[in-house]
């Protein structure tokens, strides 16, 4: 490709020939290729992990403390509801069917950090009046993608 441009900023050098323009074109297509394997490579290692962490850990005291803060961010910025929680529907039992349909059992589809961060909330922050609901957020090649968890402090209305 370095001899392509080469001749391109040279006018007294002969045109290179159509095949050695497929080449070069191919020989870039396939360096991209190798860069979105190793992102695809390095994506999926990360998820993984987060995977792992997410169904065998506990919810730390690091995550507890995000969520206070973006409850306060979202009361600074008047507002009565914050995304506190995300994570992908594969999480769930079922894969988030239960959430997108709005089955009053979506519940029993949590697992890990997910159903410990639901049952915290029905112990200790539902009894204080929030509440809590689950949707999936955004929906890759029309399949449920991620859940979000969104805590509302907003008055109930009759």
């Amino acid at each position: 490709m370095a001899d392509i441009k080469a001749a391109a900023l040279d006018i007294n050098a002969p045109l290179p020939s159509a095949a050695q323009l497929r080449m070069a074109i191919l020989e870039e297509q396939r360096k991209e290729a190798d860069k979105a394997g190793k992102k695809n490579g390095t994506e999926n290692q990360e998820l993984t992990k987060f995977k792992d962490s997410f169904l065998k850990d506990e919810v730390s005291d690091a995550e507890i403390a995000l969520v206070r803060r973006l409850v306060m961010s979202a009361v600074k910025d008047g507002k009565y509801e914050a995304l506190v929680y995300s994570f992908p529907s594969e999480l769930c039992t079922d894969n988030g069917r239960a959430i997108n349909s709005a089955d009053p059992q979506w519940a029993e589809t949590l697992q890990g950090k997910a159903k410990q961060f639901f049952e915290g909330y029905m112990k200790n922050v539902r009894p204080q009046g929030f509440k809590l609901k689950a949707m999936i957020t955004n929906f890759p090649g029309g399949m449920p993608g991620d859940v979000g968890f969104f805590l509302n402090w907003a008055e109930e209305t009759k």
